[in-house]
């Protein structure tokens, strides 16, 4: 997702604002924001389905964040020949992934699809069950969110007691 730091910095004085005045815009806020980075990746993982290009990519090495999930690191070639190196545009790590080595899948070749306009943007091919997946679930709970936000708006929900 590639907000804008202006409106990261606007986004984050109304939900700070909004927690003190009206806690429940923050579901709204929240729900948004999660909504939009769901069907920006959904759009993302559509049209390199449909118009990526797929090549072999080789798994360097896996970096850790700082809650222990781990995202691969690929290098492929580009087709004017470039090394390329990075991590996938779209990876969603489970549970497992904090307590596996994948010390056996080092150096092994992976297929991916990657973005003829922007080449560092690339999917492993074969997670992409998975990440439509993790995309429908953020985008079910961004909807509760936001259901849960209107709904107090209108009185239907009562949660400020």
């Amino acid at each position: 997702m590639n907000l804008k730091k202006e409106y990261s910095i606007i986004i984050m004085i109304l939900f700070v604002f909004f927690m003190f005045y009206r806690p429940v815009v923050c579901f709204l806020i929240l729900g948004t924001l999660l909504l939009y980075y769901g069907i920006d990746s959904l759009i993302f993982l559509n049209y390199i389905s449909k118009k990526g290009i797929e090549t072999m990519g080789k798994i360097l090495a896996h970096e850790s964040d700082n809650e222990g999930y781990k995202t691969p690191i690929i290098e492929f070639l580009s087709p004017e020949g470039k090394l390329l190196k990075g991590k996938p545009h779209y990876y969603a790590a489970s549970d497992l992934s904090k307590f596996r080595t994948y010390k056996g899948d080092i150096n092994k070749n992976v297929r991916i699809l990657y973005s003829l306009e922007n080449p560092e943007k690339f999917v492993i091919k074969t997670e992409k069950s998975f990440n439509y997946g993790t995309i429908i679930f953020v985008i079910a709970v961004s909807l509760i969110f936001i259901g849960i936000g209107i709904g107090n708006i209108l009185g239907f929900l009562n949660m400020e007691h």
